[in-house]
């Protein structure tokens, strides 16, 4: 039984949001403003082997975008730039607030779970940081929607069979999507990497193959069944396992 946690990182008043997943399954969350209560419930209360985190791992070195955050921009996935940990702790109005919080987070988590080098995942205790938007735009072939994001993450959910209805706001939503992302490298699913070891990679799904078109909204006629959510589940896993990896951004 693995179970997988995603993290959704904000700032001193939003705190973070943490969803745990069993086998790919909805197995709970939590919601807290304290980093080492967090990390004590990922590896104490729900026993996570892998985590994956909405937060930069890294700071920047020279004051422009990481890497990574390059990289994604190549693509066409738009994303914060991550400024110098001098620059962020400046900050007049703490604008990078949460990502000092992120990093806290990960300095909480590494006596049990450090930082992942670099994928396969498959039996590590680790963590790493990961993005849910750029996480959709792989899963969707490229139709990520900043616009649409809610409800284009809890197709991606509900595809994958993750019970959606403990997952209210949008901040558990993105934290359950990390935690698919953690679950997919847990299991050995291939995943597209973006960055340096340096600066930090962030890691995302490969788009699984055998998934339904989703590149539109899916509808549900009335009187009509929706796909069962144990085949999709059993999909996804499967896909995992043959997809191509890929980290060259262009």
């Amino acid at each position: 039984m693995i179970t997988t946690v995603g993290i959704d990182v904000g700032g001193p008043l939003k705190g973070f949001h943490a969803v745990a997943l069993r086998d790919g399954a909805y197995a709970g969350q939590l919601a807290s403003r304290e980093a080492r209560e967090l990390a004590h419930w990922c590896r104490c209360v729900v026993q996570a082997r892998v985590i994956a985190i909405d937060a930069p791992c890294r700071w920047s070195v020279d004051g422009r975008a990481r890497p990574c955050e390059r990289e994604l921009r190549r693509q066409g996935i738009v994303c914060f730039a991550s400024p110098t940990r001098e620059a962020a702790v400046a900050h007049p109005s703490d604008y990078y607030g949460w990502m000092l919080r992120g990093e806290a987070l990960y300095q909480a988590l590494e006596p049990t779970h450090p930082l992942a080098a670099a994928p396969p995942l498959a039996g590590q205790h680790c963590c790493f940081e990961t993005f849910p938007h750029a996480i959709t735009w792989h899963l969707r072939g490229g139709n990520a929607q900043a616009a649409r994001k809610r409800t284009q993450r809890r197709e991606l959910l509900r595809l994958a069979g993750i019970d959606l209805a403990p997952l209210t706001s949008i901040d558990q939503i993105d934290a359950a999507l990390c935690a698919l992302a953690a679950h997919h490298a847990a299991i050995g699913g291939e995943c597209v990497t973006y960055g340096e070891p340096q600066t930090g990679w962030i890691v995302v799904p490969s788009r699984p193959i055998s998934w339904p078109d989703i590149s539109g909204p899916i509808r549900t006629s009335p009187g009509s069944i929706s796909p069962d959510p144990t085949k999709f589940r059993r999909a996804f896993r499967e896909a995992s396992l043959s997809l191509s990896c890929g980290h060259e951004a262009g």
